[in-house]
């Protein structure tokens, strides 16, 4: 069903044979998602990558490089088109001319970009992949929106990459979300001295698996073709 306010803007309901089956995992699955984009990605096999939205300039180049190795191998990236993080992942899988696919999970209703300086990457993510958001059109950015987000991106992915993370960072409410749903949950270690990795570190404590490399994820996850990927 097309919005009234946005005709671009397709709303499902949860009843709909277009209803990512993933999110049934949830105890509290929303009851209809509004997108923009390629509908057919919902059901591709994903990964989140996710992290500080104040993230290090090295935090910054992991997550794009990750991003784009991931999705060279028919992964689709899914993150929550925040600051830092978020944003470097989604730009990798778009890749140079950012014409590869990746979803966004927003905060807000899909005609409202936050952060406002991503519009342009809304839109790149939009035109070559998929935006998502349990938000009506007209929701701006509420608090609240941001953790339920989260649960959306946890449940959509087989695998949840950390690769930034302060002791309270929102990413760890991701990973535990994942971590509850049977979800993999990997994290990118670093100096023991640097507050972004303390909760990359917690994780590794509570049994998260240590990546170094994107070939550590690859060997983790089941195996999926580009051509499958490709022809979603």
């Amino acid at each position: 069903m097309r919005t009234q306010k946005n005709p671009n803007i397709l709303q499902i309901q949860r009843n709909s044979p277009d209803y990512p089956a993933r999110l049934l995992d949830l105890y509290d699955p929303p009851k209809s998602l509004y997108i923009y984009g390629d509908i057919r990605l919902l059901n591709a096999p994903t990964i989140a990558i996710v992290g500080s939205r104040v993230a290090s300039p090295e935090g910054v180049k992991n997550a794009h490089h990750f991003a784009q190795a991931l999705s060279a191998e028919g992964y689709l990236i899914v993150s929550g088109l925040a600051r830092g993080i978020d944003g470097a992942a989604h730009l990798g899988a778009l890749g140079p001319n950012r014409k590869h696919p990746t979803l966004a999970v927003c905060g807000t209703g899909l005609d409202i970009v936050y952060p406002r300086e991503h519009l342009g990457l809304a839109q790149a993510i939009g035109d070559a992949g998929l935006l998502v958001s349990e938000l009506a059109p007209g929701s701006g950015p509420k608090t609240w929106h941001f953790p339920r987000r989260n649960r959306i991106i946890a449940a959509l992915s087989i695998g949840i990459l950390v690769v930034e993370a302060a002791e309270r960072s929102g990413s760890l409410i991701t990973a535990r979300l994942g971590c509850e749903l049977g979800r993999e949950i990997f994290a990118i270690p670093g100096s023991i001295d640097s507050p972004l990795k303390k909760g990359c570190h917690q994780l590794l404590q509570q049994g998260a698996k240590l990546v170094q490399s994107p070939k550590d994820i690859l060997e983790e996850l089941p195996k999926w073709s580009k051509t499958r990927f490709k022809g979603i």
